[in-house]
Protein backbone atom coordinates (compact mmCIF):
# COMPACT_ATOMS: atom_id res chain seq x y z
CA UNK A 1 0.00 0.00 0.00
CA UNK A 2 1.48 3.70 -0.99
CA UNK A 3 1.96 6.19 1.52
CA UNK A 4 2.88 9.24 1.77
CA UNK A 5 3.55 11.20 5.28
CA UNK A 6 4.16 14.44 5.27
CA UNK A 7 6.02 16.52 8.13
CA UNK A 8 7.36 19.76 8.83
CA UNK A 9 3.37 21.80 10.03
CA UNK A 10 3.59 24.27 12.58
CA UNK A 11 2.50 27.93 13.66
CA UNK A 12 4.77 30.44 12.13
CA UNK A 13 4.20 34.19 12.90
CA UNK A 14 3.52 36.51 9.17
CA UNK A 15 6.91 36.84 7.53
CA UNK A 16 8.47 33.57 8.66
CA UNK A 17 9.02 30.39 7.21
CA UNK A 18 8.82 26.41 6.99
CA UNK A 19 9.92 23.83 5.42
CA UNK A 20 7.50 20.55 4.67
CA UNK A 21 8.61 17.30 3.48
CA UNK A 22 6.51 14.34 2.11
CA UNK A 23 8.01 10.92 1.96
CA UNK A 24 7.06 8.15 0.05
CA UNK A 25 6.52 4.31 0.21
CA UNK A 26 5.80 1.43 -1.45
CA UNK A 27 6.29 3.29 -4.86
CA UNK A 28 8.46 3.96 -7.19
CA UNK A 29 9.27 7.32 -6.20
CA UNK A 30 10.92 8.76 -9.65
CA UNK A 31 8.30 7.36 -12.02
CA UNK A 32 5.69 9.97 -10.18
CA UNK A 33 5.13 13.52 -10.75
CA UNK A 34 4.04 15.64 -7.15
CA UNK A 35 2.37 17.83 -6.07
CA UNK A 36 1.07 19.74 -2.96
CA UNK A 37 -2.27 21.26 -2.49
CA UNK A 38 -3.92 22.65 0.47
CA UNK A 39 -7.09 23.15 1.88
CA UNK A 40 -8.18 26.06 4.93
CA UNK A 41 -11.41 25.95 6.83
CA UNK A 42 -14.59 26.18 4.46
CA UNK A 43 -12.87 26.17 1.55
CA UNK A 44 -11.97 24.16 -1.33
CA UNK A 45 -8.81 22.32 -1.72
CA UNK A 46 -6.54 23.99 -4.25
CA UNK A 47 -2.84 23.60 -6.06
CA UNK A 48 -0.02 25.06 -4.39
CA UNK A 49 2.65 23.34 -6.35
CA UNK A 50 4.10 20.65 -8.44
CA UNK A 51 7.18 18.68 -9.66
CA UNK A 52 8.21 16.71 -12.40
CA UNK A 53 9.61 13.21 -12.15
CA UNK A 54 12.60 14.19 -12.54
CA UNK A 55 12.81 17.74 -10.94
CA UNK A 56 13.36 19.39 -13.88
CA UNK A 57 9.78 21.21 -14.43
CA UNK A 58 8.11 22.69 -11.52
CA UNK A 59 4.69 24.80 -11.86
CA UNK A 60 3.31 27.27 -9.04
CA UNK A 61 0.19 28.57 -8.28
CA UNK A 62 0.22 32.27 -8.89
CA UNK A 63 -0.42 33.20 -5.08
CA UNK A 64 2.83 31.28 -4.11
CA UNK A 65 5.13 32.36 -6.93
CA UNK A 66 8.33 33.63 -5.55
CA UNK A 67 7.78 32.41 -1.65
CA UNK A 68 7.34 28.98 -2.46
CA UNK A 69 9.57 26.19 -3.60
CA UNK A 70 9.10 22.81 -4.39
CA UNK A 71 12.11 20.07 -5.44
CA UNK A 72 12.66 16.10 -4.58
CA UNK A 73 15.13 14.16 -4.20
CA UNK A 74 14.43 10.81 -5.77
CA UNK A 75 17.17 9.22 -3.66
CA UNK A 76 15.39 10.06 -0.51
CA UNK A 77 12.01 9.45 -2.27
CA UNK A 78 11.40 12.86 -0.91
CA UNK A 79 9.51 15.86 -2.10
CA UNK A 80 10.11 19.15 -0.25
CA UNK A 81 8.12 22.76 -0.10
CA UNK A 82 9.87 25.74 1.56
CA UNK A 83 7.51 28.52 2.32
CA UNK A 84 8.99 31.92 2.53
CA UNK A 85 7.49 34.99 3.45
CA UNK A 86 4.43 33.36 4.81
CA UNK A 87 1.33 35.23 5.10
CA UNK A 88 -2.06 34.49 6.99
CA UNK A 89 -4.06 33.40 4.20
CA UNK A 90 -1.54 30.32 4.31
CA UNK A 91 -3.05 28.97 6.53
CA UNK A 92 -4.03 25.44 5.88
CA UNK A 93 -3.80 21.90 5.94
CA UNK A 94 -1.22 20.77 3.52
CA UNK A 95 -1.12 17.66 1.57
CA UNK A 96 1.14 15.77 -1.32
CA UNK A 97 -0.02 13.92 -3.43
CA UNK A 98 1.34 11.58 -6.29
CA UNK A 99 0.66 11.60 -10.29
CA UNK A 100 1.61 8.43 -12.21
CA UNK A 101 1.09 10.04 -16.09
CA UNK A 102 4.56 10.75 -17.51
CA UNK A 103 3.45 14.47 -18.34
CA UNK A 104 3.23 17.42 -16.44
CA UNK A 105 -0.17 18.23 -18.08
CA UNK A 106 -3.42 19.24 -16.01
CA UNK A 107 -0.86 18.84 -12.69
CA UNK A 108 -2.55 21.43 -10.70
CA UNK A 109 -5.82 19.59 -10.74
CA UNK A 110 -6.81 17.52 -7.67
CA UNK A 111 -8.38 14.30 -10.08
CA UNK A 112 -5.25 14.40 -11.44
CA UNK A 113 -3.12 12.76 -8.97
CA UNK A 114 -3.49 9.01 -7.94
CA UNK A 115 -2.38 8.81 -4.28
CA UNK A 116 -2.45 11.37 -1.30
CA UNK A 117 -1.08 11.95 2.01
CA UNK A 118 -2.79 13.07 4.91
CA UNK A 119 -1.84 16.63 5.08
CA UNK A 120 0.17 18.52 7.94
CA UNK A 121 -1.34 21.88 9.66
CA UNK A 122 0.56 24.96 8.76
CA UNK A 123 -1.10 27.94 10.84
CA UNK A 124 0.61 31.33 9.92
CA UNK A 125 -0.61 33.91 12.84
CA UNK A 126 -0.45 37.82 11.59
Amino acid sequence: QVQLVESGGGLVQAGGSLRLSCAASRLTFSSYAMGWFRQAPGKEREFVAAISRSGGSTDYADSVKGRFTISRDNAKNTVYLQMNSLKSEDTAVYTCAADWRPTMSSISRVSTYDYWGQGTQVTVSS
